[in-house]
């Protein structure tokens, strides 16, 4: 995240005898969400955020924050991390509230049609809309079920990389056969700033799920005697001074060979995991929230679901899809949280009023 950007995201609110008591909550802080509260902002309607990561960004900050995205209008190409840093500055003149690291535990609508909404750290709301922009539910990594590997969780083995340089110079064992496991085992491999010591890739089989040509390019680089993969699957470890020493691989000969590491990457994919959203009552389809598409409304009014939460014929989860639900969804919480004010559609380009909420100057056209 750019620094300049983190004291706007890092706010949180100051603590209240009560709820909170807002006009809209969004849960997710991911690119959909985020741009939600844009338009929600354009509205004039100021907006809490809450989500379970520590930071915003959501999916892609999470899984691939330097891998290119090609298919943002107007944006040729950004990474993950680049995307959240433009959604961010663009959003700041809304100054929306973030409550990071935390996961909504309960919603209620109560009698006067507000919902109640509250979180793992406590932090409480009384709101007048919500926004589900969830993903697909909280990330769980698959995890690689060895007795005893547990206790170097975050020292030693690792589920994602989030500081590659940290694992320079490092004798690295990347487990996994799908793109995350064959890209960073190239990247790794390759020359430069972040080149391990060694990378060693094990595979269960000699088969993988990931882009051909990367695949191909590991084979040559393996060839090459610049990595190495070794086809097995990994049955134990062993230990020495209390830290990791190295792992044992059985191949496909049935033969178990120790393989000595530093540091261990485990790629088995995620799980995504509905969470507590199952149980708000909601209309839900293959662990997806069922909307229309007029407004992108839950079976519940008052509760919009946005992005890759959502299904509805025809939908793709895509994150371009997403920004156009929240523009539905923010005019379809319009009545709801003003009901006496008459909705205009007005234009970023010509509106003063918008221009206005902005904080940027009418332009002059001759």
């Amino acid at each position: 995240m750019d620094p300049q950007l983190a004291p706007a995201v890092m706010d949180t609110a100051a603590e209240h005898d009560g709820p909170i008591e807002t006009d809209a909550v969004i849960v997710g802080a991911g690119p959909v969400g985020l741009f939600q509260v844009f338009e929600l902002g354009l509205l004039e309607i100021k907006a809490h955020v809450i989500d379970a990561l520590p930071y915003p960004g959501g999916q892609p900050v999470e899984l691939y924050p330097d891998k290119p995205i090609y298919d943002i209008p107007a944006i040729p190409v950004c990474t993950g991390q680049e995307l959240t840093d433009s959604l961010l500055k663009q959003i700041a003149p809304f100054g929306a509230t973030f409550h990071l690291g935390q996961e909504v535990t309960t919603v209620a609508q109560q009698d006067d049609g507000r919902f109640f909404v509250a979180t793992s750290k406590g932090t409480r709301f009384l709101t007048k809309t919500l926004f589900i922009a969830a993903g697909v539910g909280a990330f769980q990594p698959r995890l690689l079920k060895v007795d005893g590997l547990e206790r170097f969780d975050g020292t030693q083995v690792f589920y994602r990389v989030k500081n590659p340089a940290d694992f320079a110079g490092k004798n690295l064992v990347i487990v996994g056969g799908g793109d995350s496991a064959i890209d960073w085992a190239l990247n790794f491999a390759a020359e430069g700033p972040n080149k391990a010591e060694s990378v060693i890739l094990i595979h269960r089989r000699d088969g993988f799920k990931a882009a051909p040509a990367n695949v191909a390019k590991m084979r040559e680089r393996c060839e090459q005697l610049e990595m190495q993969l070794i086809v097995g699957q990994i049955t134990g470890h062993e230990e020495k001074d209390g830290r990791l020493s190295g792992v044992k691989v059985t191949g496909s000969d049935a033969v178990t060979r120790l393989v000595p590491l530093n540091v261990l990457l485990v790629f088995f994919g995620l799980s995504p995991k509905l969470g507590p959203i199952a149980d708000w009552g909601l209309e839900i389809e293959r662990k997806q929230l069922v909307v229309d598409t007029e407004k992108f409304s839950t079976s519940v009014p008052g509760i919009f679901a946005v992005g890759d939460i959502n299904t509805y014929p025809g939908k793709k989860k895509l994150i371009l899809c997403g920004f156009h639900e929240c523009a539905l969804a923010a005019f379809g919480a319009m009545p709801i949280i003003f009901p006496d004010k008459k909705v205009f559609l007005q234009y970023t380009t010509t509106s003063p009023k918008l221009h206005k909420v902005l904080g940027v100057e009418s332009p002059v056209f001759d």
